[in-house]
């Protein structure tokens, strides 16, 4: 499959969960593929290793996505290795729960900061170079969190539902210069995120989905490659919702 042959592509977060699935579904399409981490070097080589075993092309990177200067490399990074970025993924992100009365402001900020600063940091960067070949597709990874709240998240919900309306404002501001940028919004999905939550907490889950499964990374990295391809050339400034009929 050529679907991104050509193409050059970089997911933030992904070593693993729903962003390896992301760099393994883009990387079947043709695209060289940059895997982004944090701390997960090893399972970030295992994901590179994983795209060469299957032919394609892939180097992992690291960087904290939530600090400008990192990011500034990062991309400095990209450029070297690709000469370019065809498609940016943020998919990094992270879950501190509690009730609003015992959730520490670090636990706010921590999230915010992961979740809603580094989307914001990675789309400038990359709007820099897709402005200039006035072509691009960014998907951001929000959730249903950020649509429909949930207890417990107020952090969580908050930055989802940032990375919306970072998501419409931005397509609107980059349409004239021929770059897309949607949101995709997960249910609930069966990652290391979610392999924590009580059995009860899961059973509750499945009693909500019509279609009566957990979601796999890979129903989500399916969607993805879809906005991130030219098969959705006049789609921008939507949020896709893959949640199994959760919370239609």
């Amino acid at each position: 499959m050529t679907l991104f042959a050509g193409k050059t592509a970089l997911v933030t977060g992904g070593s693993r969960g729903i962003g390896r699935a992301i760099c393994l579904e883009l990387a079947a399409g043709g695209a060289t593929v940059l895997v982004n981490y944090q701390r997960s070097g090893e399972a970030a080589a295992a994901v590179v290793a994983e795209i060469a075993a299957h032919g394609g092309e892939a180097s992992a990177l690291q960087a904290d996505v939530s600090d400008e200067a990192q990011v500034a490399q990062l991309f400095k990074q990209a450029r070297a290795l690709a000469g370019g970025l065809d498609i940016l993924v943020n998919n990094a992100g992270m879950t501190r729960d509690n009730v609003i009365m015992m959730m520490k402001p670090t636990d706010f900020d921590d999230v915010l900061a992961t979740n809603l600063r580094s989307c914001w940091l990675c789309c400038k960067a990359a709007a820099r170079l897709m402005m200039r070949k006035r072509s691009g597709s960014i998907v951001n990874i929000t959730s249903v969190v950020g649509i429909a709240g949930n207890g417990g998240q107020t952090n969580y919900a908050a930055s989802k539902a940032g990375i919306i309306g970072l998501t419409k404002s931005l397509a609107k501001e980059l349409a004239v210069r021929g770059v897309r940028v949607n949101a995709l919004a997960p249910g609930f999905v069966d990652t290391d995120m979610t392999a924590s939550l009580s059995p009860e907490h899961k059973q509750s889950a499945l009693a909500a989905i019509p279609l009566g499964r957990l979601g796999a990374p890979e129903d989500i990295a399916n969607a993805v490659a879809f906005l991130a391809s030219d098969q959705a050339a006049y789609i921008t400034g939507q949020t896709l919702v893959v949640d199994g009929g959760m919370v239609m």
